[in-house]
């Protein structure tokens, strides 16, 4: 291959577009012959043709002139694409393709896409979180139960995994109940506490206090008191 033709390949130019929008097209209700249309639709533009007709865009596709009439009739009318006005400096008047309607869908596609992947991650984290209780307890949880975890998440705002930490508190405690956990959690959202490590910090802390008053109580034993923090006391 000559020089002369890599520089012509060269000079054709690339198309810079979201890798989102191949994965979106489908959800989008777009086809492959909408999404290769509007691919041609960037290109184009990006090299100065803002307004390319049919047969300039066919000429590089697999479908007639007649069938991407049809193909851009049905674009606009789903409002991915729009034809609006335009000016040169002078003042000539023009019609061009506009694509933000089509990057405003897009976005909207994402976004509802993230929602949805959140959506479905926080139920999982809600049904692991059940579980969780199930499995320390050794029954299933009562109606009261399920009620009172389904109030920590929604009406105090708790994240499951700081629910999972004050069970697990509750666990080294040797004080499993609703109430002793309910305490935990209502102590950390006074104090700030909202992500594992400040919990484990803060335990670690309010431990280290308690440990003086245990080994007063217990001068006269001669065995090491656990490190065990009575929340319910607190």
């Amino acid at each position: 291959m000559s020089k002369t033709m890599l520089l012509k390949w060269m000079k054709e130019g690339q198309i810079t577009i979201p890798t989102t929008l191949l994965s979106q097209y489908k959800q989008m209700k777009l086809n492959e012959n909408e999404l290769v249309l509007l691919l041609q639709l960037i290109s184009h533009i990006d090299k100065g043709n803002e307004f390319p007709t049919p047969v300039e865009l066919a000429s590089t596709m697999t479908i007639s002139a007649s069938e991407c009439s049809d193909l851009l009739r049905r674009l606009i009318q789903k409002g991915m694409i729009d034809i609006i006005d335009g000016s040169t400096k002078d003042g000539i008047r023009f019609e061009k393709y506009s694509l933000d309607s089509l990057w405003e869908k897009l976005i909207d596609s994402y976004l509802m896409d993230e929602k949805q992947k959140e959506a479905n991650l926080s139920k999982q984290e809600e049904t692991n979180l059940y579980t969780c209780f199930e499995q320390e307890f050794g029954r299933p949880l009562s109606p009261f139960e399920c009620e009172t975890l389904s109030m920590w998440m929604d009406d105090d705002q708790h994240d499951p995994v700081i629910i999972k930490s004050a069970l697990r508190e509750a666990v080294i405690s040797g004080k499993l109940n609703f109430r002793y956990i309910d305490r935990i959690l209502f102590d950390w959202k006074r104090n700030g506490i909202k992500t594992i490590e400040q919990a484990k910090s803060y335990g670690r802390k309010v431990r280290q206090h308690q440990q003086p008053k245990l080994k007063t109580k217990n001068e006269n034993i001669n065995k090491e008191p656990l490190p065990f923090y009575n929340w319910l006391e607190n």
